[in-house]
C-alpha cells in the first residue's frame, strides 16, 4: 500500500468516525473552510458550518458508518487526492427520523502539508447493497 493510499484511507476512516462519535473539533480539523457536502439522501449541498452545527447540537446524527476501505479507489493527482468507496450509514434527521442507507462516495482532499490532507468535498450516490 502506498504512503498516499493509507493516508488517505486514514483520513477517511477519521472523518466516518468522528461523525459517528459526533466529535465537531475532529470533524472541524479535517475539513477545509470551503467544504461542501452532498446528501446522500437528497442531493442538498451544504457547508463546512452548516454540517458542523447539525452534527454539534444533535440535529443530524450518524448512529453507524461501515465504510470498505480494502475496495476503495484512490488517487493522487499533484496536491489533490480522491477516495471512491462504499459506505453503509444509518443517519437520523432533524426531525428524528432515520434512514440507512449504502452509498458509493467520492471524497475529494487537498494537500495541507506531508500526509495531512483536508477534505473539500464529499458526494455520496445511493446504491443498492452487492449480492
Amino acid at each position: 500500500m502506498t504512503a498516499d493510499r493509507r493516508s488517505l484511507l486514514d483520513h477517511d476512516q477519521r472523518f466516518f468516525e468522528a461523525l459517528t462519535a459526533a466529535e465537531v473539533k475532529v470533524l472541524g480539523d479535517l475539513l477545509a473552510d470551503d467544504f461542501v457536502l452532498v446528501s446522500v439522501e437528497d442531493g442538498a449541498a451544504v457547508g463546512r458550518d452548516v454540517l458542523l452545527d447539525a452534527i454539534a447540537t444533535g440535529a443530524v446524527r450518524f448512529p453507524a458508518i461501515e465504510s470498505f476501505p480494502d475496495e476503495a479507489l484512490v488517487r493522487r493527482i499533484g496536491d489533490v487526492g480522491i477516495v471512491v468507496g462504499r459506505t453503509g450509514m444509518n443517519v437520523t434527521r432533524p426531525d428524528g427520523t432515520a434512514f440507512s442507507a449504502g452509498s458509493r462516495y467520492t471524497h475529494v482532499y487537498v494537500a495541507v502539508s506531508p500526509g495531512l490532507w483536508r477534505l473539500v468535498s464529499a458526494q455520496g450516490t445511493a446504491i443498492e447493497p452487492p449480492a
